[in-house]
């Protein structure tokens, strides 16, 4: 039984192509895609919090399981070369800091 080869891959970047920082992203699904839309998070206060949405991604159902499962692989990774990842924020003990100037 022979094996065939994969294609060889091209990847190239469009005219339009643009790179951007994300640290919020909301994610949207019906029953024919997911979309994400990213943006960028600031606060001026404790009070308000503004997203500044840039970008916004459509995904087919298939494409989204595939990237979550790729995304899922590389965050394994990451981990097991940095340590854990926790997405609740560590409680600041400001007696083991020293004076603010």
């Amino acid at each position: 039984m022979s094996q065939t080869q994969p294609p060889k891959m091209n990847v190239v970047q469009s005219e339009d192509y643009r790179e951007t920082y994300a640290n919020s992203v909301q994610v949207r699904v019906s029953a024919w895609d997911f979309q994400l839309t990213f943006g960028l998070a600031s606060s001026e206060s404790a009070e308000e919090l503004t997203i500044k949405n840039s970008q916004t991604i459509y995904l087919s159902p298939q494409q989204a399981k595939a990237f979550w499962n790729v995304l899922g692989q590389n965050l394994a990774q990451y981990e097991h070369a940095f340590g854990s990842l926790n997405l609740e924020p560590k409680p600041v003990d400001l007696s083991q800091q020293g004076p603010v100037n």
